[in-house]
């Protein structure tokens, strides 16, 4: 748990579904048992300005903030993603409960045209995630749209995780021979242990060992996406997803690698924020 970071977690407070706790009872929850950051995640608003208000009220740990492109938000909005990128943003996901795939009665937001090619808007999106050196996430659109931001991000040196491939009902779910192929694209893939839990299918952690195994842990990364009142408390959750992976057979160094050194990779800018930091205090 020391010094690790949970990429996916999702606090109150939110508009349309009651959480476990709030931003402000995460941060201080996760910096006891001696975690480094959160990345908060809301489906329907930006989470950059309640990171830095909780920040200011937890020192020594850090909520990062993040953006999800659905409808609420404008969709797919570059000027939205700039603002947030100016407000400390560190991660972008595309639509999830408003993917094309994951909507429910209303039209869903096509990252592509009908010759599969990205839209413009999404490409200016991922120039502004290259520019500021932010992660995009793939959030729960399909097949084809998950390759085509995976190529687009490889041609323009875009950091780009594969959202929760595992998990049921949410966005397409990669089978391993994709997730090695996107991977070998420079995907991370993102597994998130809320696809253990019953709510979402009670898969067996040693799937998510075998496909961590297959593709490399160096291409991987492990969260907890918890926060749902049906589910443990996000650090409890990812306390317990720490116990299922090493009962499963990885070791502890490697899951160093996946909730601590991989994601400080994808999170460069912050860390370079955080030593500055260090330092200044130290002085």
């Amino acid at each position: 748990m020391r010094g690790a970071i949970d990429f996916h977690v999702h606090p109150a407070p939110d508009p349309y579904h009651e959480r476990r706790l709030d931003a402000l009872e995460l941060a201080r929850e996760a910096k006891g048992a001696g975690m480094r950051a959160v990345v908060a995640k809301n489906h329907q608003f930006g989470t950059a300005i309640l990171a830095q208000a909780v920040n200011k009220l937890v020192p020594g740990f850090t909520v990062i903030g993040s953006l999800t492109l659905n409808r609420e938000v404008g969709g797919l909005c570059p000027d939205v993603v700039r603002a947030a990128a100016k407000a400390g943003a560190r991660v972008v996901w595309m639509p999830t409960m408003s993917s094309v795939i994951n909507s429910r009665g209303e039209p869903g937001i096509p990252l592509v045209d009908g010759e599969g090619h990205l839209l413009p808007e999404v490409l200016q999106i991922l120039a502004i995630v290259g520019d500021n050196g932010m992660v995009v996430g793939t959030g729960h659109v399909s097949r084809d749209e998950i390759y085509a931001l995976a190529s687009a991000a490889k041609d323009m040196a875009v950091k780009i995780t594969i959202t929760h491939p595992l998990t049921r009902g949410f966005g397409y779910q990669c089978s391993l021979d994709e997730q090695r192929e996107l991977a070998s694209m420079g995907a991370v893939i993102e597994h998130c242990f809320v696809a253990c839990m019953p709510v979402l299918g009670s898969l067996n952690p040693s799937v998510i060992v075998e496909h961590i195994r297959a593709v490399g842990v160096d291409r991987c990364i492990l969260s907890t996406d918890f926060g749902q009142l049906a589910n443990p408390s996000p650090v409890e959750g990812f306390r317990m997803m720490i116990a299922a992976m090493l009962e499963c057979g990885l070791s502890e160094e490697e899951i160093e690698r996946l909730v601590r050194t991989n994601v400080e990779r994808l999170l460069r800018p912050f860390e370079a924020e955080v030593e500055a930091e260090v330092e200044a205090n130290h002085d």
